[in-house]
């Protein structure tokens, strides 16, 4: 069913009879005037913008699709089969738990749900098919590796277009990326008040004007260290201190060392063509989910985005037909009505000049209090559905009667009245290319609408369409870049005709120091790993290089460390705007006693050009060494905080750790053996206790024994005196013996009974030692194991510069036949 270009995206709906009639066909020519979709959830708003997506897809028209909430990852879920195995890996399990069915089941359910939906609306699999293979679909994740992540690097750098035939538009993408980093860590700029946004837009258009790219680390040196002296009619430092440079270099710094944050600058760059269109221009439809970002790198990433696309479309020719579609799925927050965001100043320039490069913007939302009519009245296209209260209606008809004013005739209480009646699915549509409002219900979406879908299933949803990362070459642009400082100079360099036997004069109150020529050529070239037969030396060349030691004391009596270390730095590689990263040129000490006090006799000399001809420059990164050395190079040591140990300079983590082990071992055996000596004392209370009760027991034995005896005598006798063979005994004091017998016995038996306690008290005792011990053992040895690291930062006035100023580096110049080559005549001692 094919619809001559124009959007097939429902049937015009009768509100009193519901009864479906004519298509309605869109004219895709009237999103060149904007699109603006206001619905409550439930009324069928994405439904509606996902069948204008798709009918886009079908007309070959790329689009950009911002889905805050993530309902528009439902886009690629295109089943021309009509399967229930197709639908199966996206339908909601707990849905399917929730009606007491297995996800086939319900899979099976929705299938036939969607062949019947589609068959109403004359929707055949062959459509599907095409509209899946018309555009290629992809999600982007900025801030995250989900689905493909976002490159913000490019939107640093430099434009390729003229600086100066597109000063406005550049300076206008400058505003926007300042507000959206500002924004990033917290400050809300004014970009006429505000002095952090005046410096950073400053410092890019200085360097945009220049061609030279910008990183956010290269950004936070500049806001140190600004590459220009005013600004306006003030000085750098009178109009912001150094010092509060210095807080929001942190707060940017902070950012850049956030672990969070380094997926920002991984992935596809914001080249928006390459967004649009494939290499060989077949369109594409590219969503970008931001559901799992917090408010400000939501409106961080937006601002960046329409930034970029405004300065792509500045780049483009005119053109009356629809070129590109920018959808937005939920406005909300973006273009309020009085605050300013930073996305609302690029999306105000948008919605006036986007008309004349065919570049067409339908914005959504479900909250139309929250919107900037004013700024709407370029939209000549509102789709109106279902609204949740007569507030939101009544500010929607203020705002279409606003619109009015511009657009011609407007009849309040109609729409009114069509609004109020507008049921699920159903819309108004107010065309400002048409003769009056048409209501009708969208057709059936193509696209599987089962909700959003989780950042998990991203990967796999991308993998579903086999969608292909737009690359980028801005990764490696970076990585080359951080390898350019490596060495003061290349080992090997082919040579040119740049130099003069004449000396260049170096500026006033710089230092000049000659390293010294302490190489062979036979040297130089095994340490270049060159070999070089035949090669005829052509002279010794010098070329300037920055060279900056320093002597630093690290002094922490809390912890007796008193250590002394050289900070050296080298390099030939000083970008003409006077920026170093000292901590990717850190060399070997230099002895100043090796440094020749003059050069070799008729040697060459190579210019010495900027910055290192500059003496204002040469000042500045004196004292940016110096800084670098208190904030940045802090002296780092193994520690223990548990033992209150830190290790000594030059100590191997190995010995460290046997340091540890020394000190806890000790401080273990120490606790071992006042708790063994808290515990004898316990043992040898009851051990007295326990001698004592044998010994009363032995006697008490004895002395039973003793009564038995007499008690057996004193029977035998009374029993004899009964008989006449002795004196008679009486009867009492016999039974007296017997009663004593019984008592020794009864002494023997608690004596007994005593001893066993004791005994059973010292097992107990002992117990509790081998536990309290086998507690210190394994307390002691965790705390070997808790190594951390701790900083020590010098003092200013323990940071003595040694060296600074421009070093003239000795080369070997050798002729290799036609080939001239340089080898670096000097190494480190």
């Amino acid at each position: 069913m094919e619809y001559d270009g124009k959007f097939y995206i429902g049937r015009a709906y009768d509100l009193k009879t519901q009864a479906l009639q004519k298509p309605i066909l869109y004219d895709p020519g009237d999103l060149t005037t904007h699109g603006v979709v206001v619905g409550m959830t439930g009324s069928g708003k994405t439904g509606l913008c996902i069948d204008i997506l798709e009918e886009a897809a079908l007309n070959g028209i790329p689009a950009l699709l911002v889905d805050p909430k993530g309902d528009l990852t439902n886009l690629l879920l295109h089943f021309p089969n009509l399967a229930p195995e197709d639908f199966l890996p996206w339908v909601d399990a707990d849905q399917a738990r929730r009606e007491g069915k297995s996800v086939e089941q319900l899979a099976t359910e929705i299938a036939g749900q969607w062949s019947k939906g589609l068959e109403e609306w004359d929707i055949t699999s062959e459509r599907i098919d095409r509209v899946r293979r018309a555009v290629d679909y992809a999600v982007y994740t900025p801030g995250s590796d989900a689905g493909f992540p976002v490159s913000i690097l490019a939107s640093l750098e430099a434009p390729s277009i003229p600086w100066d035939e597109n000063r406005e538009l550049l300076r206008e993408k400058i505003s926007g990326t300042v507000t959206a980093v500002l924004g990033l860590v917290g400050v809300e700029a004014d970009p006429v008040r505000s002095r952090e946004h005046i410096l950073l837009a400053n410092i890019f258009e200085h360097a945009w004007e220049a061609g030279q790219d910008l990183d956010l680390r290269e950004l936070i040196r500049q806001v140190q260290n600004p590459p220009f002296d005013e600004l306006g009619a003030f000085d750098v430092d009178q109009f912001y201190p150094s010092g509060d440079r210095l807080e929001l270099s942190m707060a940017l710094n902070n950012l850049l060392a956030a672990p969070a944050f380094e997926i920002w600058t991984e992935g596809t760059a914001l080249d928006i063509h390459a967004l649009l269109w494939t290499p060989d221009g077949k369109p594409r439809q590219s969503v970008f989910y931001l559901a799992h970002l917090p408010d400000n790198e939501r409106m961080f990433f937006v601002t960046l985005l329409l930034t970029a696309v405004e300065a792509w479309m500045r780049s483009q020719p005119g053109s009356p037909s629809l070129r590109a579609l920018l959808y937005f799925d939920n406005i909300y927050g973006f273009l309020p009505p009085v605050a300013n965001p930073p996305s609302k100043p690029p999306l105000l320039r948008l919605l006036k000049q986007a008309r004349a490069f065919g570049l067409g913007l339908l914005l959504a939302t479900q909250n139309p209090v929250d919107l900037d009519y004013k700024a709407l009245s370029n939209a000549g296209t509102w789709f109106i559905g279902k609204l949740q209260t007569e507030q939101d209606k009544a500010r929607l008809l203020d705002g279409l009667e606003g619109v009015a004013v511009e657009k011609g005739e407007f009849n309040r209480s109609q729409v009114d009245r069509l609004i109020s009646a507008l049921g699920k699915r159903v819309f108004l549509l107010h065309n400002v290319h048409e003769k009056g409002p048409q209501v009708f219900q969208t057709r059936w979406a193509m696209a599987y609408l089962g909700g959003p879908i989780t950042r998990t299933k991203l990967r796999e949803l991308n993998e579903f369409v086999g969608a292909e990362v737009v690359t980028s070459q801005v990764g490696e642009e970076v990585e080359a870049a951080a390898g350019m400082a490596e060495e003061p100079a290349p080992s090997v360099r082919p040579s040119v005709v740049d130099t003069s036997t004449t000396r260049p004069t170096v500026p006033q109150r710089v230092e000049e120091l000659f390293l010294p020529n302490n190489l062979t050529v036979a040297e130089a070239l095994k340490v270049a790993g060159r070999e070089a037969p035949g090669a005829k030396v052509a002279g010794l060349v010098y070329r300037p290089a920055l060279l900056a030691q320093a002597a630093v004391r690290y002094l922490d009596r809390k912890i007796g460390l008193d250590h002394d270390k050289t900070v050296t730095a080298l390099t030939a590689e000083v970008s003409p705007r006077g920026m170093v990263r000292w901590e990717e040129i850190l060399k070997e000490r230099v002895a100043p006693e090796s440094l020749d006090r003059a050069p070799a006799p008729e040697a060459q000399f190579a210019d010495l050009e900027a910055p290192l001809s500059d003496a204002k420059i040469l000042k500045e990164l004196e004292k940016d060494f110096l800084d670098y050395i208190y904030y940045s190079a802090g002296l780092r040591l193994p520690s223990n905080p548990a033992l209150k140990l830190v290790a000594q300079p030059g100590m191997t983590e190995e010995e460290f750790g046997k340091q540890c082990a020394e000190v806890a071992r000790e401080a273990r055996e120490a606790e071992e053996d006042k708790l063994r000596d808290k515990y004898e004392t316990k043992i040898k209370r009851i051990e007295d206790k326990l001698t004592r009760e044998e010994r009363e027991l032995s006697d008490d034995q004895t002395e039973a024994q003793a009564r038995k005896i007499e008690s057996y005598v004193g029977t035998a006798e009374t029993l004899a005196g009964f008989l006449g063979f002795g004196r008679k005994r009486s009867i009492s004091a016999t039974m007296s013996k017997h009663r004593m017998t019984k008592k020794a016995e009864a002494d023997i038996e608690e004596s007994m009974a005593q001893i066993e306690a004791f005994k059973q008290d010292l097992a107990e005792i002992e117990k509790e030692l081998v536990g309290e011990l086998e507690e210190i053992e394994e307390r002691w040895g965790e705390a070997t194991e808790k190594i951390e690291e701790t900083v020590i930062t010098p003092f200013k006035k323990d940071i003595h510069l040694e060296l600074f100023g421009v070093a003239w580096i000795p080369h070997w110049r050798l002729e290799i036949g036609s080939e001239v080559l340089e080898l670096i005549g000097y190494r480190s001692e």
